[in-house]
């Protein structure tokens, strides 16, 4: 059952578990230079959202310096910069999709790589299964997302879906919680790794459609993610010494 909390309580929450995302991302090797955000919406004033400052490394975001922006790109709370890119995909699918809480996009090394292949990932393994049928591919490549349009052909693609692969550029998750869109982009990378070595060694043997879609109603729900999500909040916990748990 989920906590209950009051609203103050539901955004101290998302902003912590922004920041444990953060740095998780961080010691997974997601950080690229300036570049990757996560996002939050804010749960008292849900048509603004809470992201990770333009420039600062992953490793080093604290609670205080997250921003809150609005729908018009304006930094409503904190002092920074928002990433450009990051307010024109992430404003794009927070108002597409109500449901979305969470958004995460990174240039992880092997997001990147799969996504120069234009595919949907496959169905080769039991993790893999969690995305079955429930991610697109974006399968246009029109340069660094700098206007509103393009987040919205993102957001179009993206759809009903929990992740979308953005060909050659990467990989976007997302979320009803931070701890959902999190999970779903750190296990995400991770089968776009498994893909390349498997499909680099041989032919590629596929999970059947019915198998891959009872796996996907077992391993692929909201709950599970958050449950994979708490062992790498306690790791980074545990190796964050200027954070308190």
């Amino acid at each position: 059952m989920a906590e209950r909390r009051d609203p103050e309580q539901e955004r101290t929450h998302r902003r912590r578990q922004l920041v444990l995302t953060l740095r998780a991302f961080a010691l997974a090797g997601f950080d690229e230079g300036a570049g990757g955000h996560v996002t939050a919406r804010d749960p008292i004033e849900p048509d603004t959202f809470w992201i990770n400052p333009f420039g600062r490394h992953f490793g080093h975001v604290r609670d205080d310096d997250l921003l809150r922006v609005d729908h018009t790109g304006d930094v409503v709370a904190g002092s920074g910069r928002i990433n450009p890119a990051g307010y024109a995909i992430h404003s794009a699918i927070h108002k597409a999709r109500p449901d979305v809480v969470a958004a995460a996009h990174t240039h992880s090394i092997h997001g990147r790589a799969f996504s120069a292949l234009g595919r949907p990932l496959a169905p080769i393994t039991q993790d893999a299964c969690a995305f079955f049928e429930d991610h697109e591919v974006h399968d246009e490549y029109g340069g660094v997302v700098l206007d509103g349009a393009e987040g919205d052909r993102i957001a179009a693609t993206l759809g009903t879906a929990k992740a979308v692969v953005l060909r050659n550029h990467g990989l976007l998750t997302v979320g009803g919680s931070v701890a959902e869109a999190a999970w779903w982009f750190l296990a995400m990378d991770r089968c776009c790794q498994v893909q390349l070595l498997a499909q680099a060694a041989g032919d590629l043997v596929l999970i059947p459609a019915d198998a891959a879609r009872a796996a996907r109603s077992d391993i692929g729900t909201p709950q599970i993610a958050r449950l994979n999500f708490r062992p790498v909040a306690e790791h980074v916990l545990a190796v964050s010494t200027d954070l308190t748990d």
